[in-house]
Parts: structure tokens; C-alpha cells; sequence
């Protein structure tokens, strides 16, 4: 329960962080791969508990997708990098 929290709030942190654009979004992107990493990490944890094959296979589809998933924010986060400096008016 404790790995979710903290991954929710380096998630959390890091969709902040990007919204500032600019400078600071590789690390944005990172953090919030690094949260849904952590989650997946937690489902990978239920997945080598559990009591069935059933369960254990859909802990693992879980953390599979966990994973594409931060990939992917990653991906939006550094796509949509914004130079903040730039975009000011003189």
C-alpha cells in the first residue's frame, strides 16, 4: 500500500512538473515513468503471491500495461516539451 501511495504522488509530481513546460521535462518524464515503474513493481509483488495461475496472470497482464503506460507519459511529456523562457512576450 505504501509503494502505491508514493507512486501516486511521484506521478502526481511529475504531471505538475510537466505542466510548467520548457525546462525540467526530461526529469518530469523520467519521474513519472519511474511512478507507474513502481506500481507495475507492485503488481509484479501481488502477482508472486498469489494463490492461482488465474490471478497471477492478471497481475502480470496488470503490470505489463502498468509499464507501456508510463512509457507512453513519458513519451507525451518529452513530445510536448514547451520552452517556457521563449515563449514570453518582449
Amino acid at each position: 500500500m505504501n509503494k502505491l501511495i508514493i507512486s501516486v504522488a511521484t506521478l502526481a509530481a511529475a504531471l505538475s512538473l510537466s505542466a510548467c513546460g520548457g525546462k525540467g521535462d526530461d526529469a518530469a518524464a523520467a519521474n513519472a515513468q519511474a511512478g507507474f515503474e513502481n506500481m507495475a513493481d507492485s503488481q509484479d509483488d501481488m502477482a508472486d503471491n498469489a494463490t492461482n495461475g488465474l490471478a497471477e496472470d492478471a497481475y502480470e497482464a496488470n503490470a505489463a500495461a502498468l509499464r507501456e503506460q508510463g512509457e507512453d507519459v513519458a513519451d507525451s511529456i518529452d513530445d510536448n516539451d514547451i520552452n517556457a523562457q521563449a515563449a514570453k512576450p518582449k
